[in-house]
């Protein structure tokens, strides 16, 4: 009897690590922030493959992603560093509103830039692209933004929840 409710708590406790195993896998894949952005020759039929791109574009885009990634770099460090210290502020024994609001201002401005530096990197690389190229990207950010990819999945999500 000791030996199948020992057994039994075994199975329970392997099923409940299994299960847990892909969430896991899928959290760490979710925070890939900036270095998604415009990928063009994702290996798995993203735009890139669409695009059929030249050996130039690609190179033009590596390049793009990389001066992005320089610029993002320390925005994002101070970013962090921002939320980390909202953390402090708001958990403090005597809360100062008025700092907390200063800081939650430094974090939308950081936010802000980041966005305009994305923006601008978008434009650049959708710059490079001929005509018949940017109707394709752009068909195929509509169906992503339309639920077939993680934009759409968010606005899926909220309209449910």
């Amino acid at each position: 009897m000791k030996t199948k409710i020992l057994m039994l708590a075994v199975l329970l406790g392997l099923t409940t690590v299994v299960i847990a195993q892909p969430q896991a896998r899928e959290k760490g894949k979710s925070f890939q922030g900036p270095k998604h952005e415009m990928r063009m020759n994702d290996q798995k039929g993203g735009p890139g493959n669409r695009l059929n791109l030249t050996d130039a574009q690609k190179e033009a885009f590596k390049q793009n992603r990389l001066a992005m990634q320089k610029q993002l770099q320390p925005i994002q460090n101070e970013l962090g560093e921002a939320e980390a210290h909202q953390k402090t502020l708001i958990t403090a024994e005597k809360p100062d509103l008025a700092t907390i609001n200063k800081n939650i201002e430094k974090i939308g401005s950081l936010r802000v830039e980041m966005a305009k530096i994305r923006a601008k990197n978008r434009l650049e690389m959708r710059a490079q692209l001929t005509e018949e190229q940017r109707l394709k990207l752009d068909a195929f950010k509509g169906k992503m933004n339309r639920g077939g990819g993680p934009e759409g999945m968010r606005h899926n999500m909220r309209m449910k929840g």
